[in-house]
């Protein structure tokens, strides 16, 4: 088989102190659904998933269906799929077919979900996501109470899997008031079901941050996408655990991602030559360059031009000149033997050196979900210790 011109490697045993870490903070007996959206954040989700799961995670959230069938065919039989974000009306059988819970967020939905369920043959799962203040999906306060009356009549044919809303920034604390008034419109809801004797198998609302930073958030189940990534949601989440600890410093989340490729050209220029197109960069004194075989249409973003670093014998060559289609340059002047197939590393650490996401995301302006939901899904994942 021929070789890409980079790999992603994702270190099982990162993940699985992410997700000791997030049980502690939760607790034991709330489930945690690993939300693996976006090729889990980039991580590649047929290999991620048989992380998960090898990690005791039994339960994966999707955006969409074309995302739940990538987890159907990764996941082993026990494995749960849920369905967040679009599934399109001529899917609905598939979904009810493969057991694959998915989210409801207006009433007109429903009897489509009955017809469907009925024509199936089995229970088809729904979770009933409810519009607190976010204004992206959600069934408002007026729908709900005929959908509680809706699913009471029909649970032959429809489980009340979950009832659930989206915070809309959790991780800033400057978003405090719109959390707290999100989470009593939630209670609202929650009250409701109550009086209707109508209430779901499992409550959920909390994200990475409302996980590890407000324990009343914690109902049945967490959605936990950033963190088992092994990223703080923010340095807000992150501050206040060190508070909690009482540690200057923690390293209690472990990055899982690891981003390489071998050097594939090594040349000496002469000073006053430009290296790479343009002018960008021009040498004042003799260098020694290696050339990179990627660059942005494989995910490495350009605003690095001149401003990055990789790592090359566990030392930081810096960009020079502009980073194009397929390739980049770096300086090894100041590192003496490197060769043609020498690895390099993008992305993690080499020797006693680390380049973080953040050292693109500082410079480029793009968030750390961003930058990894952008990697192609051509990039070799491979799961190691």
């Amino acid at each position: 088989m021929v070789r890409h011109s980079s790999r992603i490697e994702l270190s099982q045993s990162s993940l699985v102190k992410n997700i000791n870490f997030i049980r502690k903070k939760i607790g034991p007996d709330v489930r945690i659904s690993s939300v693996v959206k976006a090729n889990a954040y980039g991580h590649g989700i047929a290999q991620f998933v048989k992380m998960a799961e090898k990690a005791g995670v039994d339960h994966f959230a999707t955006a969409s269906a074309f995302e739940a069938e990538e987890v159907l065919a990764a996941k082993s039989e026990k494995g749960g799929i849920m369905i967040m974000g679009i599934l399109y009306d001529q899917d609905i059988e598939w979904a009810i077919e493969n057991d694959i819970e998915f989210f409801v967020f207006n009433y007109a939905r429903l009897p489509l979900v009955l017809e469907t369920a009925r024509k199936v043959g089995k229970q088809a799962r729904v979770h009933i996501e409810v519009e607190t203040g976010a204004n992206r999906t959600g069934m408002n306060a007026k729908e709900f109470p005929k959908t509680l009356s809706f699913l009471k009549k029909n649970t032959q044919h429809i489980e009340f899997t979950g009832l659930c809303t989206h915070f809309g920034g959790a991780e800033s604390f400057s978003n405090q008031f719109k959390i707290t008034s999100q989470h009593k419109r939630y209670k609202d809801f929650l009250k409701e079901c109550k009086q209707k004797g109508t209430m779901p198998e499992y409550r959920h609302i909390a994200c990475s941050a409302a996980a590890l930073a407000m324990p009343d958030t914690v109902y049945d189940m967490v959605r936990i996408g950033v963190a088992q990534y092994g990223f703080w949601p923010s340095p807000d989440i992150y501050y206040t655990h060190l508070q909690e600890t009482g540690k200057p410093s923690d390293g209690a989340l472990k990055r899982i991602f690891n981003w390489k490729t071998d050097v594939m050209d090594v040349r000496d220029v002469d000073p006053g030559e430009f290296i790479g197109y343009g002018t960008s960069y021009q040498a004042t004194q003799k260098m020694k360059i290696a050339v990179m075989p990627l660059g942005y249409s494989n995910g490495y973003p350009r605003a690095l031009s001149n401003r990055g670093h990789v790592l090359i014998h566990g030392k930081k060559a810096p960009i020079v000149g502009l980073i194009n289609m397929n390739l980049f340059m770096v300086d090894v002047s100041h590192i003496p033997g490197v060769e043609v197939g020498d690895e390099v590393v993008l992305v993690g650490r080499q020797n006693n050196n680390t380049i973080n996401i953040s050292s693109f995301t500082n410079v480029t302006q793009l968030i750390n979900n961003e930058m990894l939901s952008r990697l192609p899904a051509a990039i070799p994942r491979k799961i190691v210790k």
